[in-house]
């Protein structure tokens, strides 16, 4: 069936302004306030798991909640710099070879979601090495945490009306504004409800009822897995970027072939978790007198 035909079954677009709020040349949009939301909450909600007993070995959290403030800039910088670098690289390649100095424009768009992730998995080595403390337990926490930060990311790029799906005739699907006259999935939505709902709920039951923070890697290994799965998912419905298309054969997408390696990844982290022992632990105190 022509989706074109179904136009008159689409869902009216909502009217929601990207822009929240203007006060003269300043202006907040959804995304960033999706941005600091998803952060904030994130950060909050580690904060809780970290400081649960009932969670950790024995021995306690190896992570402390003032350890938490402090990583909060380095994951900052970590999803800025490797979401805009991740884009750049991934995605648009010739056009800011073309044009360096537009690589700093974040304000104009362009942030990788794969590139951020990986900004931040550095941040999180960098950041333990420094304190001394198992990379793989900050990276159980810092994972569980970040799925607001997906689920309020993707609501954006619905309001933004971006990264719109592929046409259909389903009856929920929308006319976006920026996607012609085409009913389209919301696939912006389907990733909300993935990586952002569904994911953290998984995560939930691993950490709260199975205890898994107790085997350092195995909730962040499930997050690895489980995003690459909820993206290659969404990928199917998803319009593929302009500029880059379909890289092979009418299915494979930019998202796809980046989220295929985070299953062997995911899948290794679990595995192996059991018998994992930190890559860095503290020394014991000693006492100076």
């Amino acid at each position: 069936m022509n989706p074109l035909a179904q136009t008159a079954l689409a869902l009216p677009f909502p009217a929601i302004d990207p822009v929240l709020i203007e006060i003269g040349p300043l202006a907040v949009h959804w995304y960033g306030i999706a941005y600091v939301t998803g952060i904030l909450l994130g950060w909050w909600f580690a904060k809780r798991v970290v400081s649960n007993a009932k969670l950790w070995p024995p021995t306690g959290s190896p992570i402390s909640t003032d350890e938490l403030d402090d990583f909060l800039t380095w994951a900052v910088i970590g999803i800025i710099a490797g979401g805009r670098l991740g884009y750049v690289l991934f995605y648009n390649p010739a056009f800011y070879a073309s044009n360096p100095l537009q690589t700093f424009a974040i304000w104009d768009g362009g942030m990788s979601f794969h590139g951020g992730a990986l900004g931040t998995i550095i941040a999180m080595v960098l950041f333990a090495r420094s304190r001394q403390f198992s990379a793989f337990s900050l990276l159980d926490v810092v994972a569980a945490a970040s799925c607001f930060g997906l689920f309020f990311g993707r609501i954006a790029n619905f309001i933004n009306s971006e990264l719109w799906g592929r046409p259909t005739d389903v009856p929920w699907a929308f006319i976006f504004p920026t996607g012609g006259p085409d009913p389209r999935h919301p696939s912006q939505l389907y990733e909300a409800g993935l990586e952002g709902l569904a994911l953290f709920c998984v995560l939930i039951v691993l950490i709260y009822a199975m205890g898994k923070l107790k085997t350092p890697g195995f909730v962040g290994g499930a997050w690895v897995f489980g995003y690459g799965i909820s993206r290659i998912t969404v990928e199917f419905f998803r319009e593929p970027d302009a500029h880059l298309g379909y890289l092979a054969n009418g299915w494979l997408t930019m998202g796809i072939a980046l989220s295929i390696p985070m299953l062997a990844i995911g899948l290794w982290g679990m595995v192996n978790a059991a018998s994992r022992t930190p890559w860095y632990t503290r020394q014991p105190e000693t006492d100076a007198t």
